[in-house]
């Protein structure tokens, strides 16, 4: 495809970002949008507007500082030439799936390959206001958090797409969207997802985050809705490929219905240099499960910081999440698990656990496991441990003539296996520890 891609935000010059949207949103054009997503628009900048982004003196925020990722001007408009990009990055070995690529957030259909599906919609999110979906779900749910920079986006989103999966559909194959970075000057970008699945769907998406050589510093603020009617189910995996150039702030919120399955496998390897990923699971019905895994490998100075909450707001549901972080060199993994149980949660079952591996004497790891019950009838439990690599273990092994560097990764492995051996596509799993194996030897 030979081109530009392009959003409607100006290009300014300012000394922040602040200053920047403040200015961008006085000169939003929203004549072709109902009034009331013109209002959700209006309503969000001010909240944003009030509290202003956040810092260390915020609890959810205390061993995260963007301040220096936002007190800085950056292209908020970033034209884009999409001719001759080379995506490779992004590619699963053997992965049969159906490919969907946003670049800065921008759905290019010409490097999307989607067979005719029966039953699945996908629509950039600009053009999707008249869908059903989106006019009962948009800003309902992640927008009812405490979560500010959830409101900038809501009020300034200028990219990304509406998925909807129809009652009774199965996705044929996975879907694999694939969020790609490029431009030649620091850029600033924010991308809102809503995804709907009806009764009785299912499907399994990939996302892959990437980062083309040459790019210049860029920062996203991304927001996904997933909604889970009656007895769908959603395989849901983020691989964060991105380069050091890139950082990333995620607010993924779902919102579960009776029966429904959701399952999350969240990924990090060496490269982005910040990663704040917040994933919210609200359970509110009778039946519902949902499982949440971690595999966060880091290195060099990155930061990697995961918040999750899992809501417990209806009685006999099952949750489980289990993390694991592998710090290297100065990296910083972050883990802030919150289960909630409510008073009318009866018969729940929720399950926590967050176990850390700090490779090398400056890697730093934050964790705070939170559980907070209300009801008296439920089976709940948390845990958190923390070490070193275990040198002992690691003489164990060349002893018996096995080379330094295959020890380290089969000790790796081993500790990440809780984890991995759960994942569900079993094509994503033997991927994502040779990408283990590749982290460890840079």
């Amino acid at each position: 495809m030979d081109g530009l891609i392009t959003d409607n935000m100006s290009t300014l010059v300012a000394d922040s970002l602040f200053s920047q949207l403040t200015q961008t949103f006085k000169n939003l054009e929203t004549v072709q949008e109902p009034a009331t997503l013109t209002a959700l628009r209006q309503s969000a900048f001010e909240r944003f507007e009030k509290e202003g982004f956040p810092t260390v003196k915020h609890e959810d925020w205390k061993y995260t500082n963007i301040q220096p990722l936002v007190n800085k001007p950056y292209l908020l408009n970033e034209d884009v030439d999409v001719a001759n990009l080379d995506l490779s990055q992004a590619d699963i070995p053997n992965l049969d799936a159906h490919r969907i690529v946003l670049v800065n957030g921008q759905y290019v259909l010409a490097f999307s390959s989607l067979e005719e599906e029966i039953g699945l919609t996908i629509k950039p999110i600009e053009e999707a206001w008249q869908e059903a979906g989106f006019e009962r779900h948009f800003a309902q749910h992640a927008d009812k958090t405490d979560n500010v920079l959830v409101a900038l986006n809501t009020a300034l989103y200028t990219s990304g797409i509406y998925l909807g999966v129809a009652k009774n559909k199965v996705i044929s194959k996975p879907i694999q969207l694939i969020h790609v970075a490029t431009g030649g000057q620091d850029f600033f970008s924010q991308t809102r997802n809503l995804i709907v699945l009806e009764q009785n769907a299912e499907v399994e998406i990939i996302e892959s985050f990437v980062t083309l050589a040459n790019t210049a510093k860029n920062l996203h603020n991304k927001v996904t809705e997933i909604v889970l009617e009656e007895n769908a189910k959603m395989q849901h995996y983020y691989l964060q490929l991105g380069s050091s150039e890139s950082s990333y702030i995620n607010h993924t919120e779902v919102y579960q219905k009776k029966h429904s399955l959701y399952n999350n496998y969240n990924c990090t390897f060496p490269g982005a240099s910040f990663v704040r990923n917040n994933i919210n699971v609200r359970l509110d019905a009778e039946q519902v499960e949902s499982h949440l895994y971690g595999i966060n490998l880091t290195a060099g100075n990155q930061l990697v910081d995961n918040h999750t909450i899992v809501d417990h707001m209806k009685p006999h549901c099952e949750s489980y999440e289990w993390y694991k972080n592998i710090p290297q060199e100065n990296s910083t993994a972050v883990f802030n698990g919150k289960i909630f149980v409510r008073e009318d949660a009866q018969k729940t079952n929720a399950f926590q656990q967050n176990n850390n591996m700090l490779i090398g004497d400056k890697a730093t790891v934050y964790t705070k496991p939170q559980l907070e019950i209300f009801a008296d009838d439920v089976k709940c439990s948390h845990g958190c441990t923390m070490g070193q690599f275990d040198d002992e273990a690691l003489f164990y092994l060349r002893a018996r003539g096995i080379g330094e560097e295959s020890a380290r990764i089969l000790l790796v492995h081993a500790f990440a296996f809780d984890v991995t051996s759960r994942f569900s596509n079993e094509t994503v799993r033997k991927y994502v520890e040779e990408l283990v194996a590749k982290g460890l030897e840079s």
